[in-house]
C-alpha cells in the first residue's frame, strides 16, 4: 500500500472530526452495528401474513353481512397458504437485496417493503371468477347487483301491471279548427300528419313536422260543400284519406287535399237497395279495411252498408243490408271492420249490433238484438287490438263490451256517460288494458271529461277535463303514444308525455314563431329649399274651390244620376212609353177622362149615331124589328138623383 496515500486517509478523517466536532453530529465515524437479517425476516414475514390474514377476514365478514353464502366465496385456508407462498417468495427476493446492501438498512424498520396487494392474495387458479380482477375498493358482489336488478324489474313490472301510469297526458297543445263542432279526426299511420273535420264543413291538414308554437294549420279547404264533415281517416298506407259527410257520396282525397275518387250516387226509386250502385241517403259512417289498402266501407240512412274499391269509383263492390227482429230495414249508425279485416260490424238505430263476414253479406255472422236502447244512435263500434273484444259507445249514455265469442250479454256496462252527438268515440288503449270514451255536456253546464276504464275490472281509473264543452273525437296512437280530441267549441286537443310520447306534437312545441316580414315602406324625403330654380320647385296648390266646381261639372267624379230616357230608349235602356200597340192602349186607358159609372147614359150615348146612320145590326132587321120603347123617367128617379152620394145604390 502507497504510504501517501494512508497519510491522505488518516489526514481526511481527522478532517471529518473536526466537521463532526463543529457542525454537533454525535458517533460520526464510529464502527457500524451488526444484524441478524434472519431474525429481521422472519420478524417481517410474520407481521406480513398476520395482517394479511386479518384484512382478508375482515373483507370476508363484510361480505357474509352484506350478501350472505356466495359460490364465488373463497376459503381461508387458501387465502393463507397463498400469503405464506406470497411471504416466502417475498423473503427470498429480500434476501437476494439484501445481501447486496446489508449495511444500509435500518433496525428500527419492522416491514421491508409494502405488503402483497390483496387482490393477488384473493385470487386463485381454481377460483371461478372470470375476467380482469376487481378494484381493491369494490365492497359489492354479483349476487348484490342481481337484488338491484331484482328489485329495479320489480319496480318496473309494478309500472307495467298499473295502466293509468301509461296516459300520456302531462302537457298539451290546442289546435284551433274553428268555432263549430269538431266531428272528425284522422292521422295517418307514421303520425306525421292530423286532419280534422267539423259542422262547419271545412277539412284542415296540421303537420306537426311542419308547424311551429303558432300551431296553424298548412290547408284549409271544403271537400263537400255545404255539408257536415262526419268522419276522416287516413289509409293503412297513409297516402289517401276517406272523407265521409252529410252526403250520399263519399270521397277520398290525397294526402294535399285533392280529390281522388267521389262514389257514385244510386237512384233513388229502386226499392231494393242491392240493385243501385251506390247509396241514396245521408251517410252516417266510413273506415278503410285495416289490410287491403284500396278497399273501404260506408253505412248510409238508406239501410245499408256497402264496401268500395279505389280503382272502381262507378260501382259498389259489395252490400250488407241490416235487418231488424220483424225483417225490416233498420238504418246503420256506424261502422268498422274488425283488427284482422275478415268481420263486418255495425250498429243500427234499432239498439242492435249485426257482424256479417265480409265475403258472406246475406247473413248475419253475429247479431245481439238489445245491445242499446232502441231508438238511440250507437255512435261508436271499436274492436280491441287482440280482435276478441268489441266495444260499443251507445245514445242511451252507456260504454259496453263484448266478446263476440259469446255475443248474447256484454261482458262490462258503464252508464251515465253522457252522449249528445252522433259520432261520439271510444277506443282503446295500445297496450289493451284501457278503454277510453269522452262525455258530452251542455253550453255552461260543466266540462267535458275524457274517461278511461280498466278493460278487465271496468271501474274508472282515470279521466281528463278537456274544456268547457262536449269530448265528441277521440284518438289514441299507437306509435305516438299521443292522444287527440275534439271538443264541441271547435278546438282539437293533443296530449302527450316527453318521455313516453315520441315526434308528433313534440316536434312543433319546441320551434319559435316565425317572425313577420315587415314591409318597407319607401318614404320620400323632402328638401325644403327656398332659393332653388323655378324647375326644381314644387308646383303650388290650386284653390280648392276652383277644383270642386271643375269635379262638380265632371259627370264621373260628381257621380251624376243618368236622367230618364227619352224617346224610344237608347243604350240598353227601354223608353218609359214605347212605341207598341199595348204602351199606346195602356197610355190612352190612363188619358181616358170618361165617367162609366152610370151604364144607361154609356149606352144611350151612342143611340142617336145609331139611329141616324145605322150601319151594322140595324139595316138586316129593318122591315122586321119592332120599335125600340124607353122607360120614362119618373119622379122616383129624380129624387133619386137628389139623394147624397153615400146614399146612392152602389150598381
Amino acid at each position: 500500500m502507497d504510504p501517501n496515500r494512508v497519510d491522505e486517509a488518516s489526514g481526511k478523517m481527522s478532517g471529518d472530526g473536526d466537521i463532526s466536532s463543529v457542525m454537533g453530529f454525535s458517533g460520526f465515524g464510529k464502527k457500524a452495528r451488526t444484524f441478524d437479517l434472519d431474525a429481521i425476516f422472519e420478524q417481517t414475514r410474520r407481521t406480513a401474513i398476520e395482517r394479511s390474514q386479518h384484512a382478508l377476514e375482515e373483507r370476508q365478514k363484510n361480505q357474509m353481512e352484506e350478501e350472505g353464502e356466495s359460490s364465488k366465496s373463497v376459503k381461508p385456508s387458501v387465502h393463507t397458504q397463498r400469503n405464506k407462498a406470497a411471504a416466502a417468495t417475498f423473503r427470498k427476493q429480500g434476501s437476494d437485496s439484501s445481501s447486496d446492501s446489508g449495511s444500509d438498512s435500518d433496525s428500527d424498520s419492522e416491514l421491508i417493503g409494502p405488503p402483497p396487494p390483496p387482490q393477488h392474495a384473493a385470487q386463485d387458479d381454481d377460483d371461478e371468477l372470470v375476467g380482469p380482477p376487481l378494484p381493491p375498493d369494490y365492497t359489492g358482489s354479483t349476487a348484490h347487483s342481481d337484488d338491484d336488478d331484482e328489485e329495479g324489474e320489480a319496480q318496473d313490472d309494478d309500472d307495467d301491471d298499473n295502466p293509468v301510469k301509461k296516459i300520456p297526458d302531462t302537457h298539451e297543445i290546442t289546435l284551433q279548427h274553428g268555432t263549430k263542432t269538431v266531428s272528425a279526426l284522422g292521422l295517418d299511420p307514421s303520425g306525421a300528419r292530423l286532419v280534422t273535420g267539423g259542422y262547419d264543413y271545412d277539412v284542415r291538414f296540421w303537420d306537426f313536422a311542419g308547424m311551429d308554437q303558432a300551431l296553424q294549420a298548412f290547408r284549409s279547404l271544403q271537400p263537400c260543400d255545404c255539408h257536415q264533415i262526419k268522419s276522416l281517416q287516413y289509409s293503412i298506407t297513409g297516402d289517401v284519406i276517406l272523407v265521409v259527410s252529410g252526403n250520399a257520396q263519399a270521397k277520398v282525397l290525397d294526402r294535399d287535399g285533392f280529390n281522388v275518387m267521389e262514389c257514385v250516387k244510386g237512384d233513388q226509386y229502386i226499392v231494393d237497395m242491392a240493385n243501385t250502385k251506390g247509396h241514396t241517403a245521408m251517410l252516417n259512417s266510413g273506415c278503410w279495411h285495416p289490410k287491403i289498402k284500396e278497399e273501404f266501407m260506408t253505412c248510409s240512412n238508406d239501410g245499408t252498408v256497402r264496401t268500395w274499391d279505389l280503382n272502381s269509383e262507378k260501382k259498389h263492390k259489395s252490400v250488407f243490408k241490416p235487418r231488424s227482429f220483424q225483417g225490416k230495414k233498420v238504418t246503420p249508425t256506424c261502422c268498422t271492420y274488425s283488427r284482422d279485416g275478415k268481420l263486418v260490424a255495425a250498429g243500427c238505430q234499432d239498439g242492435t249490433i249485426q257482424i256479417w263476414d265480409r265475403n258472406l253479406s246475406v247473413h248475419t255472422k253475429f247479431h245481439c238484438r238489445q245491445a242499446h236502447t232502441p231508438g238511440s244512435d250507437t255512435s261508436c263500434l271499436s274492436f280491441s287490438y287482440d280482435g276478441m273484444t268489441l266495444a260499443s259507445r251507445g245514445g242511451d249514455d252507456t260504454l259496453k263490451t263484448w266478446d263476440i265469442r259469446n255475443f248474447k250479454k256484454p261482458v262490462n256496462v258503464a252508464t251515465g256517460l253522457t252522449n249528445y252527438f252522433a259520432m261520439t268515440d271510444c277506443c282503446f288503449s295500445p297496450d289493451d288494458k284501457l278503454v277510453v270514451t269522452g262525455t258530452s255536456v251542455k253550453k255552461d253546464e260543466g266540462n267535458g271529461k275524457l274517461v278511461f276504464f280498466d278493460r278487465a275490472s271496468f271501474q274508472r281509473v282515470y279521466e281528463i277535463e278537456v274544456t268547457n264543452a262536449s269530448v265528441v273525437r277521440c284518438l289514441w296512437h299507437p306509435k305516438l303514444n299521443q292522444i287527440m280530441v275534439g271538443t264541441g267549441n271547435g278546438l282539437a286537443k293533443v296530449y302527450y308525455d316527453p318521455v313516453k310520447s315520441h315526434r308528433g306534437a313534440k316536434l312543433c312545441v319546441v320551434k319559435s314563431k316565425r317572425k313577420e316580414k315587415q314591409a318597407e315602406t319607401l318614404t320620400q324625403d323632402y328638401i325644403i329649399t327656398p332659393h332653388a330654380l323655378p324647375m326644381f320647385r314644387e308646383a303650388r296648390q290650386r284653390s280648392t274651390r276652383k277644383q270642386l266646381e271643375k269635379d262638380r261639372l265632371d259627370p264621373k267624379k260628381s257621380h251624376k244620376p243618368e236622367p230618364p230616357v227619352s224617346g224610344p230608349g237608347r243604350g240598353g235602356r227601354v223608353a218609359a212609353h214605347g212605341g207598341t200597340l199595348s204602351s199606346f192602349i195602356v197610355k190612352n186607358i190612363a188619358l181616358d177622362k170618361s165617367d162609366d159609372s152610370n151604364a144607361r147614359e154609356a149606352i144611350l150615348r151612342h143611340a142617336k149615331d145609331a139611329s141616324e146612320n145605322p150601319y151594322w145590326v140595324a139595316p138586316a132587321y129593318k122591315q122586321t124589328q119592332p120599335e125600340p120603347v124607353f122607360a120614362e123617367e119618373s119622379e122616383e128617379d129624380e129624387e133619386a138623383d137628389k139623394e147624397p152620394e153615400w146614399k146612392k145604390r152602389k150598381i
